[in-house]
């Protein structure tokens, strides 16, 4: 699917701020002997000057991307701390009772669900993946396994579903078509329904330079004020907006119907207020990010020349997506980058997407490296704790957002 209009307010002012060339499906990990069939495609970010909507301008198959995703999100530490917080603190903003019902769209293999399902919540969620579903349902939580859109939100209406709660955490940028998103919700969502939206911050994204949240998965990025004006067209409301440091920096959005009596929180005005101020609704905004982006990434490209003349070893800490983004926009591979580590079961024996770095498991590791490329730099604060020993050994952090840098243990 090529953008030839805004994915948000159909407009055809688009501007394209950063080229990230060719590149593969950052979470389809290959054995060695499937590398040399790995489709690419074109990943380029745009900006709506309507709207100030950011999107992709070519999204691949959703089907291709996601039937079989290897994204797991109990291996993921400061995710799994991130979610239980935040059951409880919905539960009590928005005032649960016991067996009210939670919905969660990309369900993934059921944290989330499971930390509310503890509080006493009943649980439904909505997934599309073959191999994060049956985790899911091995925890008992029951996995429609579909994709979220109007006809998914009208099936549960005709089966009787009304939910209280309808959640999606780093989901809402996963979508060919927000609209149809948007009326799956309005297909089951009751008058006092809340839709809880957590999404990678686009303030965030620009003002720290974490350019590798764009990747074929990701549609699109949201800010507050283009997404409000998304919601008012189907007839919602966003009441509240909160802000979390989980993944570099993201929303938590309050989504109501109209008819909601819950008063719109002055935070929400106070947020695009800040958009404003932050220069989102402007294109020179994009332009200089673009360019610090490709500044940073001549720094880390020379770092890592350097340390191969030297005979240092660099292993890539973790595989994440947004580590396959960066690595095959600089076209940092096995020459420079000897493994990756992980836990993921799914990743491990395989190579990274692209640029075909060995995955291997971190636990069987017989030696360190000199130097670790930290990929999933979201988490460098856990990280550090988890590593302190080889921090305090002499081994070190390469890390490359918001900016290059070498780091050492953390101080006592």
């Amino acid at each position: 699917m090529t953008r030839k209009t805004c994915m948000n307010c159909g407009g055809d002012r688009l501007h394209t701020f950063l080229d990230l060339g060719s590149q593969p499906n950052g979470n389809n990990f290959l054995f060695s002997s499937e590398a040399s069939n790995e489709p690419f495609f074109p990943l380029a970010m745009i900006v709506c000057e309507n709207c100030w909507q950011v999107q992709i301008s070519e999204f691949p198959s959703p089907e291709f991307m996601f039937s079989n995703h290897p994204y797991v999100t109990g291996v993921n530490a400061p995710v799994l701390r991130h979610f239980e917080k935040l059951a409880p603190h919905v539960i009590g903003k928005l005032g649960l009772k016991a067996n009210d019902l939670v919905i969660d769209i990309g369900c993934n293999d059921g944290t989330l669900l499971a930390c509310f399902a503890s509080h006493g919540m009943r649980v439904l969620g909505v997934d599309p993946g073959e191999r994060t579903g049956e985790l899911a349902r091995k925890r008992g939580i029951t996995v429609f396994r579909q994709f979220w859109n109007s006809d998914t939100g009208k099936s549960l209406r005709q089966l009787g579903v009304r939910p209280d709660v309808i959640t999606a955490t780093a989901v809402f940028y996963h979508v060919p078509d927000l609209h149809d998103f948007v009326l799956g919700l309005s297909e089951v969502m009751g008058p006092r329904t809340c839709f809880v939206v957590q999404g990678v911050n686009l303030r965030d994204l620009i003002e720290k330079n974490e350019f590798d949240h764009f990747y074929h998965e990701h549609s699109c990025i949201h800010a507050v004020a283009p997404v409000q004006r998304l919601f008012a067209k189907h007839g919602l409301r966003v009441q509240d907006v909160e802000f979390s440091e989980i993944h570099g920096g993201s929303f938590i959005l309050y989504v109501y119907r109209d008819e909601n009596p819950t008063p719109t929180s002055s935070e929400v005005a106070a947020a695009i207020e800040a958009e404003k101020r932050a220069g989102l609704d402007r294109r020179e905004t994009y332009d200089a990010f673009a360019r610090r982006v490709e500044k940073n990434m001549d720094e880390l490209f020379a770092l890592l020349k350097r340390l191969k003349a030297e005979g240092k070893r660099v292993y890539a800490l973790g595989a994440p997506v947004k580590g396959s983004t960066l690595m095959n926009f600089r076209g940092i591979g096995p020459d420079l980058v000897s493994c990756a580590t992980e836990v993921n079961e799914f990743k491990i024996g395989r190579v990274t997407p692209g640029t075909h770095i060995p995955v291997v498991d971190e636990r069987l590791l017989s030696e360190q490296p000199d130097y670790y490329l930290v990929l999933s730099w979201n988490f460098v604060d856990y990280l550090r704790e988890k590593y302190d020993q080889y921090l305090t050994s002499g081994g070190r952090f390469i890390v490359p957002v918001p900016h290059v840098q070498i780091l050492g243990p953390k101080d006592r």
